[in-house]
């Protein structure tokens, strides 16, 4: 794909017309006030306009991804997790049995898909190339489908009482407790941070969004199985962002990433506000007034429309710089 084609299609994305992979990522980020935080409920999310994704369905009517060219309609085991996730979240709201329909079909997927890597640590591959900034070789995994594949196996566990999503959430768990240098998605840095890492790379890039939602899944296996291991690592993840988010934020905009090139990775507007929710969310979980913080001052940056335009002319300098 040439670089013309690539912006041709963020754009078309971006605008809301079209169909390409990017369509189903951009829901709106919103906190979703149904969630309880600190029991295993509706998530944290709503994920409703990706519940209700049609642009191209399996089968069994599981969402398909189309990444265009080569690559074609795919599988995303990160999309089936939060399109589970939105159905779970109206199942509870209206127990419309089309809606545990889709969600156990998501949650029978999830279990049907997962393997071993190479380190013989189960994961949810990508079976497609990804072109990150290096390219992500097929097949490749993710801190956050490992999160969110969690955190839609425990809610599908509450719905049926069916043991067989909690062992797969259980297996799906011990990539957390495994560095990625030995097939884990866990990276821990010269400080003694913990990172969960959305790709894996080296030297490894800490997105935040992935990060974030990578650790509610580990959230959300401490509160449906009481796991110690669970409880000390989702304490962890919040030492490392009690000690780093500073380092996401450039005094006008967040990073989306510790990229360690020269001009850094800013967010999009999109992850931007998605930083912001998560945050909040955050705060709501663990009642630590830091993530409130944060929050409060990054947005405080959208209102200013010179911080928005210095924002929009780094991030457009990257892309052109890095890919």
């Amino acid at each position: 794909m040439s670089r013309l084609q690539y912006y041709r299609r963020v754009l078309t994305a971006y605008a809301g017309a079209g169909n390409s992979q990017l369509t189903f990522w951009h829901d709106r980020p919103a906190i979703n006030s149904n969630c309880p935080f600190t029991t295993i409920g509706e998530y944290y999310m709503p994920f409703l306009e990706n519940s209700d994704y049609v642009a191209a369905l399996d089968s069994q009517g599981l969402p398909l991804l189309d990444y265009h060219g080569r690559i074609g309609l795919q599988h995303n085991p990160i999309a089936i997790a939060q399109w589970g996730l939105g159905n779970y979240n109206y199942l509870q709201r209206n127990a419309a049995p089309e809606r545990k329909t889709k969600l156990l079909a998501a949650a029978n997927w999830l279990c049907e898909k997962l393997q071993p890597n190479s380190f013989g640590v189960p994961v949810w591959n990508h079976h497609f190339d990804w072109e990150y900034r290096s390219r992500l070789v097929s097949p490749w995994y993710s801190g956050l489908a490992q999160g969110q594949g969690i955190s839609l196996l425990v809610r599908a566990h509450r719905e049926t009482k069916d043991n067989h999503y909690l062992d797969t959430a259980e297996k799906a768990f011990q990539s957390f407790q495994e560095q990625t240098h030995e097939g884990g998605i866990s990276f821990i840095d010269g400080d003694g941070n913990t990172w969960f890492e959305e790709y894996i790379v080296s030297p490894p890039t800490h997105i935040l969004n992935g990060f974030i939602w990578a650790a509610w899944g580990v959230w959300d296996y401490y509160l449906a199985t009481g796991s110690r291991a669970a409880e000390a690592l989702f304490a962890r993840a919040i030492q490392t962002l009690h000690k780093n988010l500073s380092r996401y934020d450039l005094g006008f905009w967040s990073l989306y990433e510790q990229s360690g090139t020269r001009l850094p990775m800013i967010a999009s507007r999109f992850y931007h506000q998605l930083h912001i929710v998560q945050l909040r969310i955050l705060a709501r979980i663990t009642g630590d007034d830091i993530f409130l913080r944060f929050a409060d001052k990054w947005e405080g940056y959208t209102h200013s429309r010179s911080k928005r335009t210095r924002a929009l002319c780094l991030k457009g300098a990257f892309k052109l710089c890095y890919y």
